[in-house]
């Protein structure tokens, strides 16, 4: 089951786009034309389908990735660094936690030029992951196996990323699932709410927004794109508990 939510909502916003013809035609709004109907502005509805999650599903999956990348890299360093310097480092961090994520979204998605919208989905989550690599680096840190590395005369970047940074790998991994799941929403309801989209874009969650008005007379208009958005989240966080489970199994 996991599989074929996960898969079906992939492949129509990852591979959708190359079925979609170059001309779409315009016919009444709310129509029975074609598949699924037509939109609020006439458009084929399964047409939009196919446009309308990759743009999603990529800005997800690099915002999340990137703030891996930093994040890891930051936390690491405030973790392995004197305590004066890791102060300086997480302590804005602090203060851009206490920002409300979608508050934040909205402000710079609605200031910020198109196409940042990656980078702002980066820094909300910067804070967490930072916060949670430092977390286990500490942790680690106190383990044996690094005392004694230091007592062999490991260098201290041998140590961080020849034992530290691999042993906190299911941790992460774990994180990121949620993470991504996170992401998802992130960009969803700023997309529903119109900040930083054209109000005709092709997008899944733009799409549920435009034509709930027309729910009773073409609602597929409004559930396949809600349907894909919801089983990409859940067939996404059932893999990644099956791809944990099996990790523990095989280390047990």
């Amino acid at each position: 089951m996991r599989l074929i939510l996960l898969g079906v909502s992939l492949a129509i916003a990852l591979a959708g786009p190359w079925f979609v013809p170059d001309e779409l035609v315009r016919g009444a709004p709310f129509a029975d034309s074609g598949l699924l109907g037509t939109d609020f502005v006439g458009r084929d509805v399964w047409h939009q389908v196919l446009l309308g999650g990759q743009a999603m599903v990529l800005t997800a999956v690099l915002a999340t990735g990137g703030a891996y990348l930093l994040g890891t890299v930051w936390g690491l360093a405030a973790a392995t660094t004197p305590r004066a310097l890791d102060e300086t480092l997480m302590r804005p961090l602090d203060v851009l936690m206490a920002v409300p994520s979608l508050l934040l979204l909205l402000v710079v998605a609605t200031l910020a030029p198109d196409g940042a919208l990656v980078w702002i989905v980066m820094l909300i989550h910067l804070p967490d992951i930072a916060r949670l690599v430092r977390a286990c680096a500490l942790e680690i840190a106190t383990r044996p196996a690094v005392e004694a590395m230091r007592l062999q005369g490991e260098s201290r970047w041998r140590i961080t990323t020849g034992f530290v940074a691999p042993s906190m790998a299911r941790v992460l991994v774990t994180d990121a699932g949620t993470r991504l799941t996170g992401s998802l929403y992130l960009i969803a309801a700023v997309s529903f709410l119109g900040v930083g989209v054209p109000p005709d874009a092709s997008d899944w969650a733009v799409m549920v927004d435009r034509n709930r008005g027309g729910l009773f007379l073409n609602p597929w208009a409004v559930l396949a794109p809600a349907l894909l958005i919801v089983m990409l989240a859940v067939g996404l966080n059932l893999t990644m508990d099956r791809i944990l489970k099996r990790a523990h199994h095989d280390r047990s």
